[in-house]
Parts: C-alpha cells; sequence; structure tokens
C-alpha cells in the first residue's frame, strides 16, 4: 500500500471532532465513536476526498458543495453541465481521476433531459478553486425515459483507468435485457468517454457498445475489491431481493427474468423464480429489503479488525451494514447504527483510514466513525 501523502495525513486534523451522540458504540470487532464534520446539506449523495484536505459533496438538487477545514462553504462549484431533477435522480456520483494531481479533473453522474425523456449521463470537467472548466459530456445514457426512478448511478475507476458507471433500470424492468438499451446495465468507458475495444458486446449486431453487463435493476453501491481490483456492486431489489454481485464481462445478472424478491404490495412472483440457466447469481442477498445505497471495502489502519470487511448504508432501515468476506463468500453481517444517523445515502473508506458516512436528509450531516479510547 503507497503510504499517505502529508495532505492526506491532515485531512483529519483538519476537520474538527463534533461528536453526534456522546456514547462510544461498540461492534463486535471495535468500539468507535460517531463524529460530525458538518452539517446543513441538502439531500447529499456523494463525496470524494481532494489531495489537499478538501471534501466534495454532491447534492441532488443540483450542487456540488465544498468542505474546507471542517466548514462548508457557502457557495456551490460553478460551471457543471445542467442537472434536471426529477424523481429519484439529480446530481449524484462524484469521481476523481486517478490522476487528478496532474489534471484535476471531476466526473458528475447526474439525471439530464433530452428529447425522448430522462436519463443518466457523466461529464467531467477541470477543478479549478471552486469552478469547475472545460467541461464535457463523455455518456448519455440512450434511450432515456419518463418515469422518475433507477437511474444508478456510481462512479468507479479500475487499476487500468477503465470508468465504469453503474444504471438502473429507469422504471421499466425490461429494458434491463435489451441488448440496445443501455439501462439496467453497467458502461465501462476510456476515461475521455471512448469505448474500449474489448468490451464485451463491441461488433455483435444490436449490441449497445458502452455495456459490460445486462440484467442489473438498480446499482447505487460500487467499489473495487482491494485484492482481486474487480469491480462489486449492490442492486435494490424489488420487494425483497437487494443484492451484491461481482461484476464480470457480459454477465447477465438476470433482472427481472429472476429475482429474490416478489412484486410489491401483492407479493407474487417475477419472472422464472431466483435461477436461469446462463444467469448470474448474487454473493449476498437481503430479504426483506434493506434499501442499500453506497458502500466500500475497508482497507485503511485504524481498525485492522474490519480490514478487508465490506460496509454498505442502508436507507430503509437506516444502518450501516458490515459484511465479512471470504474471497467471494459473505461469511458474517453485522448491523450498526441503526436508526442512530437516518438514512446513510453513502459510505466511504477515507484516505486518513476513517470511514466516512453520508445521510440525505433535507438537513443532512457527514460523519466520521473515529476509534474509541481503549477501542
Amino acid at each position: 500500500m503507497r503510504k499517505p501523502s502529508q495532505a492526506i495525513l491532515a485531512l483529519a486534523a483538519m476537520l474538527p471532532a463534533l461528536p453526534v451522540a456522546a456514547q462510544t458504540v461498540q461492534s463486535e470487532a471495535h468500539a468507535f465513536r460517531v463524529v460530525e464534520i458538518v452539517r446543513g446539506l441538502e439531500q447529499p449523495w456523494s463525496l470524494a476526498f481532494l489531495p489537499d484536505g478538501r471534501l466534495l459533496v454532491t447534492e441532488k438538487a443540483g450542487r456540488l458543495r465544498i468542505v474546507r477545514d471542517g466548514r462548508l462553504e457557502a457557495q456551490p462549484v460553478a460551471g457543471l453541465p445542467e442537472i434536471t431533477v426529477h424523481g429519484q435522480g439529480g446530481l449524484l456520483d462524484v469521481a476523481l481521476h486517478p490522476r487528478f494531481a496532474e489534471n484535476a479533473l471531476v466526473y458528475l453522474s447526474y439525471a439530464a433531459r433530452g428529447a425522448d425523456g430522462v436519463g443518466t449521463e457523466v461529464a467531467r470537467g477541470r477543478l479549478a478553486g471552486s469552478r469547475l472548466e472545460d467541461v464535457q459530456v463523455i455518456f448519455r445514457q440512450s434511450p432515456k425515459g419518463n418515469r422518475g426512478q433507477h437511474f444508478g448511478s456510481r462512479l468507479v475507476f479500475d487499476r487500468a483507468g477503465l470508468l465504469y458507471i453503474t444504471l438502473g433500470d429507469r422504471g421499466e424492468m425490461n429494458r434491463a435485457q435489451k441488448p440496445d438499451d443501455h439501462a439496467g446495465s453497467v458502461i465501462r468507458l476510456h476515461d475521455d468517454g471512448r469505448v474500449p475495444k474489448d468490451n464485451p458486446f463491441v461488433g455483435k449486431p444490436g449490441w449497445k457498445p458502452e455495456k459490460y453487463t445486462l440484467g442489473n435493476r438498480n446499482q447505487q453501491g460500487a467499489a473495487l475489491h482491494p485484492a482481486s481490483g474487480l469491480l462489486w456492486t449492490h442492486e435494490h431489489g424489488p420487494q425483497g431481493g437487494d443484492e451484491v454481485n461481482v461484476i464480470r464481462a457480459g454477465a447477465n445478472y438476470g433482472w427481472p427474468v429472476i429475482t429474490y424478491g416478489v412484486n410489491y404490495g401483492i407479493g407474487t412472483k417475477i419472472g422464472e423464480g431466483t435461477a436461469w440457466p446462463g444467469m448470474a447469481q448474487p454473493i449476498h442477498v437481503w430479504v426483506p429489503s434493506i434499501a442499500p445505497s453506497g458502500m466500500a471495502f475497508y482497507t485503511g489502519d485504524r481498525f485492522p479488525k474490519w480490514r478487508g470487511d465490506l460496509f454498505v448504508g442502508a436507507l430503509k432501515d437506516q444502518m450501516l451494514v458490515r459484511l465479512k468476506l471470504d474471497g467471494e463468500k459473505v461469511v458474517h453481517e453485522e448491523r450498526l447504527l441503526k436508526g442512530a444517523l437516518g438514512r446513510i445515502r453513502d459510505v466511504r473508506a477515507g484516505p486518513d483510514g476513517f470511514l466516512y458516512l453520508l445521510n440525505d436528509a433535507s438537513r443532512a450531516v457527514l460523519v466520521r466513525l473515529e476509534p474509541a479510547a481503549g477501542g
């Protein structure tokens, strides 16, 4: 593991400790405190750590905010692309280019309107102070749609510098199985939006070449596995059947042919049940649903007994879930902070070794988990 820079090591010191709750939380492996960094965010969706210690936080309404020295700057970042707030859509994820220190490129996923409705788009721009410059749209979901749900969308760069974009089915389940539709899939691109020549459907008649997978319902968590370098995602099931999946080229994850969930309200079966030939199985399922959003592998030194574990936020059950792994198997689950922070929208492992959580309230907070004394 590379040693963190002095700026990264200074991050914790730059963010003052303001306890949300006085008591220490005792997990199965560590005692920790929940420390408030900043409050007053409006439905935040994601965050990213800048190398100078500042934080970028997206707000669904279309604002990219800066947290500096533990304070939320009054003015949002200027120069963002045109963003449409529509149902669950708005400004979604933020990610830094792997060579951000050289090129200052920031990537955003968001909902945008086009001639055929609203869909997920991705743009990039150079961060200059508190402004994005030279903004370019590098991906536009096609076709778009008129429904207000299931936009995805997380952004992850792999070790080769390729960009993965997770998308939802836009509330029209059968789109997830269509080869000529971006909906319900993982998208894989070069950092400038070009299609990699080794994408699984390149040159296949009738297929969108940007597609890397199909059969995904609504993926709102994604992270690279620290050992394998493979992309892992989780997605919302219907009524039950939230999934954790390991993403592989060309795989069909089954929605809506197979699912561990049922139709809302009436409880009837969807599709063909829980398995079908040629369709991938999840490595973990939640029944009933927890409504997962945000996820991160923990690789830091502050909580050594958590190293290698996968942390997932939950909207419906308002908690943080810790998954203990053995390779690609989940061998244990621990549920933390239930009801303490509200709906947890994003989970990030900070470069300082702490875990950072965002809730998505109208007066939301950004917090970090710190080891408690003696814990």
